[in-house]
């Protein structure tokens, strides 16, 4: 696995993200774009599974045992499991800022769709780790 490309590949994405939410703030996209919420979540998603697939990979952690393969089930599971608790936490923060603050409108099936595109961007940022950033000499083809 070349970690370092990996590195480049999250910190790019997470200042993508970032730039485009302030864009999406400064035009208030968020109100005139119905779709806009979908391409966070899902940009979010992918961020989050490749980040937490780098943190499970790094050596020095005494409390963590590294887990490099991607085929591997209990990996796969605790991308997935923080994949969910990111986005409930997301969605949590959204029906707190609905209630006393009034910003966002709750809408269960909002919810379920943000949780959903969360999950579908954390799939395809495994599949994305497992096929172009895990390098395996065996499986090439001649």
């Amino acid at each position: 696995m070349d970690k370092k490309k990996l590195l480049k590949w999250i910190i790019c994405l997470m200042f993508s993200i970032y730039v485009f939410n302030l864009i999406g703030q400064k035009f208030h996209w968020d109100y005139t774009t119905w779709w806009f919420d979908m391409i966070s979540h899902f940009s979010g998603g992918f961020w989050v599974s490749l980040f937490f697939i780098w943190f499970f990979s790094i050596k020095n952690l005494p409390f963590l045992k590294p887990t490099l393969d991607p085929n591997d089930p209990k990996l796969i599971h605790k991308a997935v499991c923080y994949i969910l608790l990111i986005g409930l936490l997301w969605e949590l923060f959204e029906f707190y800022a609905n209630n006393y603050i009034g910003i966002y409108p709750f809408d269960i099936v909002d919810t379920s769709s943000d949780l959903f595109l969360d999950l579908a961007g954390g799939f395809l940022g495994l599949w994305y780790f497992s096929k172009k950033i895990m390098v395996s000499k065996e499986n090439t083809v001649q």
